[in-house]
């Protein structure tokens, strides 16, 4: 049975989106993505893609082509523990200058590279396997309930109670049964004031989680939750919530003061970062992306570990590799999309037939391997010279 890896592809691709998406700490007006391949000596081609990275793009896919191709090729795809390691401790010289904090944007270029290719090798494991990566992983179930990520904050002139609410009509009738909302941009009693008017659409059973893009301090975190608490809106998670440079302890003070679950993570490069995150931060979720933190391998090794400290896991956006994810863990939520196909138009035009939702649920894919198919008229579409 042939299992060499025979050569690797990146491809990055860029399209521009018909409007602005603005959230607590940051707008959105493109939706890049790496589409990488790994392709065995025996035919089988392991596929996906994942990441919206457009600074440093060219240079993800540059290590992939020129570094860690290099390290996969002849290699035996089986070996995910000894090829991870490999990639992961590549002596790469990207301007790393020894100091933390610097050398953190260097190290993030090494880790989306890794997470592409591991997260393709995933895919030709499934195919050779014949099993789909959910079962590879353990097989909890075989859909996972959806919500979407939304909440944005409207264009001037538009009421942002009236906007919040049409768009939960919005994501009811898309099939998801709640969603993740943008707060931290405008004031504390302004988006608090979003929030209650996405309840009272939304109804008691409708899923509401928030999101601040690390937009407060700490003690402005802790006021908005209280309030939240007080008023019962019956929030499932608060994200993100703390600014970058208050990861740990201000996180910490956030979680003794609300009973509201923390959910954070989503931009760490790491498993040893989100250990971090719960022993120091108190974290109750981690958001972790496998296409930033090394991949399928890495993000099933931090659910391990989550599991035994009584933490959930989530994944942040990107379901053609999450949805297998969540399936696959007893202590993972929800699958994430933008309903909004504006928002992501790649998910509902690269990938052939795929995403599946009804009744609130993400089937998840059957076929071999990660079972995405990606259309190739769409990636020659967008391919970025």
């Amino acid at each position: 049975m042939q299992m060499k890896i025979a050569h690797v592809e990146a491809i990055a691709l860029d399209m521009s989106l018909s409007e602005v998406f603005k959230g607590g700490t940051y707008q959105v007006s493109t939706r890049p993505t790496i589409v990488t391949r790994v392709h065995l000596d025996n035919g089988i081609v392991g596929e996906t893609y994942g990441g919206d990275e457009f600074h440093t793009q060219r240079d993800i896919v540059r290590v992939i082509r020129d570094h860690l191709a290099p390290l996969l090729v002849g290699q035996d795809v089986r070996d995910y523990q000894r090829l991870w390691d490999a990639m992961f401790k590549l002596n790469l010289d990207l301007g790393n200058r020894g100091l933390h904090q610097l050398d953190m944007h260097p190290r993030g270029i090494l880790m989306q590279a890794v997470s592409g290719l591991d997260n393709a090798m995933w895919d030709a494991r499934g195919k050779l396997y014949g099993a789909p990566v959910y079962k590879l992983l353990g097989g909890v179930r075989d859909r996972v309930p959806v919500i979407s990520i939304g909440g944005y904050y409207p264009k001037d002139g538009k009421d942002p109670l009236d906007a919040i609410a049409e768009e939960v009509d919005m994501v009811r009738a898309a099939g998801c049964i709640g969603i993740k909302m943008k707060v931290g941009r405008a004031s504390l009693e302004e988006d608090f004031a979003r929030v209650r008017a996405a309840r009272q659409a939304g109804g008691p059973d409708f899923v509401i989680t928030v999101d601040a893009n690390q937009g407060w301090d700490p003690l402005d975190a802790v006021k908005f939750c209280v309030a939240m608490e007080r008023a019962d809106l019956g929030v499932r998670w608060m994200e993100e919530p703390c600014k970058w440079y208050d990861q740990t302890d201000g996180l910490m003070l956030l979680a003794m003061k609300t009973s509201i679950p923390i959910n954070v993570g989503q931009g760490e490069i790491s498993g040893r970062a989100c250990r971090d995150l719960i022993t120091k931060g108190g974290v109750s979720i981690l958001n972790l992306d496998c296409t930033l933190c090394g991949g399928i391998t890495e993000w099933q090794r931090v659910a391990e570990m989550a599991r035994f400290m009584n933490v959930e896991m989530a994944h942040h956006e990107e379901p053609q590799v999450a949805v297998h994810l969540m399936a696959a863990n007893p202590h993972a939520l929800f699958v994430e999309i933008f309903a909004n196909k504006q928002r992501d138009p790649l998910l509902w035009e690269l990938p052939d037939g795929f995403p599946k939702i009804e009744n609130g649920y993400m089937q998840v894919p059957q076929e071999p391997g990660l079972g995405v198919r990606l259309r190739e008229d769409v990636i020659e579409r967008y391919r970025v010279a």
